[in-house]
């Protein structure tokens, strides 16, 4: 039985599809609150239950051999100290408990360079040193941010042409398709040569920021609007909301880190997770194409 956490989420379903279409046993944690009927109509289970209670993971974790961890915090699921830091830790403890065979835990690329205003980057580099000491058998993926979030920009613009680009466009990027990123993780409790090992996982460009509104308009056939504003205007949104809405304030602070900073992998890195896992990694043109092109 594998163990999905974050199960709807834009890779967790991609996961659980994964591993339904190889016919193995899935359980997807899931809130109340949340559209699980997907996971149903694949055959998965579904627990329905609060990351953040202990005995909701001791139930989630009866009977299971393998673990994927890729759930988040976000504005309204809860903080990463409760749910990137806190409810790992607890699920690792839990894995321990039951004998769990392989835990995997998604990361994020830059965990380990100590930027200290990005809470989910704190709590991700914690987790990380945790699942290493903890004696379970690991494996570790660091993406470099999910093309399926860039879906939604990719509609706007198909409609309106426009797309708004906060900071340098200049900042390198080698977004991931989270469909390879799922294949990934859905291999990696049974490919040995994954077993306690990390990887960076990016897709097989590195690009700038300024050409994702370029790869749009080649695919939506027409010329980008680009709205670009400098970075100092998360940095006024933040001290805004430093008065009224603290944890949202910490929680841009991850966001302003992506903006601010590179996120690639090298070529070496993409080359090892191909050779690693048998795939070719999938460019970000393709990916939005796959989805939106008509």
């Amino acid at each position: 039985m594998y163990l999905v956490t974050g199960a709807t989420g834009g890779l967790g379903r991609r996961i659980v599809r994964s591993l339904r279409e190889q016919d193995k046993p899935v359980r997807a944690f899931v809130r109340l609150s949340s559209n699980y009927t997907e996971l149903e109509n694949r055959g998965a289970e579904v627990f329905i239950g609060d990351l953040r209670q202990v005995r909701d993971l001791e139930k989630a974790c009866q009977g299971v051999e393998y673990i994927i961890s890729c759930h988040g915090s976000n504005e309204t699921s809860g903080s990463a100290q409760d749910l990137d830091y806190r409810a790992n830790i607890d699920l690792i403890e839990q894995a321990k408990a039951n004998g769990v065979k392989h835990f995997v835990l998604i990361s994020v690329l830059g965990a380990d360079r100590n930027y200290q205003d990005a809470p989910v980057f704190k709590a991700k580099r914690a987790i990380e040193q945790a699942l290493q000491k903890s004696g379970l058998n690991y494996t570790i993926l660091r993406p470099s941010g999910f093309a399926s979030n860039l879906l939604s920009a990719a509609k706007r613009f198909q409609q309106s042409g426009v797309y708004l680009l906060i900071g340098d466009p200049r900042g390198r990027t080698s977004i991931v398709s989270t469909d390879d990123l799922a294949q990934i993780a859905a291999a990696a409790p049974t490919t040995e040569a994954a077993r306690n090992q990390m990887f960076a996982v990016g897709g097989p460009e590195i690009l700038e920021r300024g050409e994702v509104p370029k790869i749009f308009g080649r695919i939506f056939n027409r010329e980008p609007i680009l709205i670009n504003p400098p970075l100092m205007a998360i940095d006024g949104i933040r001290n805004v909301l430093a008065f009224v809405n603290p944890e949202l304030k910490a929680s841009l602070g991850t966001f302003r880190t992506l903006l601010a900073n590179d996120f690639y992998c090298t070529p070496a890195e993409v080359e090892a997770v191909e050779s690693t896992f048998d795939i070719k990694m999938e460019s970000l043109e393709s990916f939005i194409r796959r989805y939106l092109s008509t």
